[in-house]
Order: structure tokens, then C-alpha cells, then sequence
């Protein structure tokens, strides 16, 4: 079939698809006053990949104004930081709070 044939004898629908950015979501620390600064710190170089000092200016952020922004995520991703979080303060014995937000 030739390309004249082709136009002339079909119809061809095109469909633009939009692609969607999936949902975002912040992730949160509450301060509490068991848990160490050090656990804290911790949590965020170790889950969060905060670098030393990154994760101690959020961690005094989260001391003094009693929540603090770890980071922004697809809603799985956060959903995992969250149950990982969670279970580290667990496991150490300390109450953590860790909460998401949708954007």
C-alpha cells in the first residue's frame, strides 16, 4: 500500500496523551522530648541523606519550632521514609514522630 493509498482509503485518530507528574509529598519531623538530637541527626543522614551539617540545621529547626521539613517525595517514597523512620526510633527505643503531607 502506498502512502497516497493509505491517506485516501484510512482514517487515522491521534490521541495526544498528557503525561501527569505524579503526587508529591513532604516529610516531616516532630520534635519530642525523648529523642536524642544525635538520633536525630542520625535519622536524617541515614534515611533522609542529609549531609552532617544539613541534618543538624534541620534538627535544631525541628527543636525550636517543633517540625521540620526532611524532604519531598513521590508518595511511595515517602510513604517507605515514613515506615523506615518509625521503625529505627521503635527499635531504638525512642517515639518519633514522622508524618507526610501532600503538596
Amino acid at each position: 500500500m502506498s502512502v497516497n493509498e493509505w491517506s485516501q482509503g484510512d482514517s487515522q485518530t491521534l490521541t495526544e496523551k498528557k503525561i501527569q507528574e505524579p503526587d508529591r509529598y513532604k516529610v516531616f519531623l516532630h520534635n519530642d522530648d525523648y529523642t536524642t538530637m544525635d538520633f536525630v541527626v542520625g535519622i536524617l543522614q541515614g534515611i533522609f541523606h542529609k549531609n552532617v551539617d544539613e541534618a543538624t540545621a534541620i534538627m535544631l529547626h525541628i527543636h525550636e519550632q517543633g517540625i521540620g521539613l526532611c524532604g519531598t517525595f513521590t508518595r511511595e517514597v515517602a510513604e517507605t521514609k515514613v515506615k523506615r523512620v518509625h521503625h529505627e526510633a521503635r527499635s531504638a527505643g525512642f517515639p518519633l514522630k514522622c508524618t507526610m503531607e501532600k503538596i
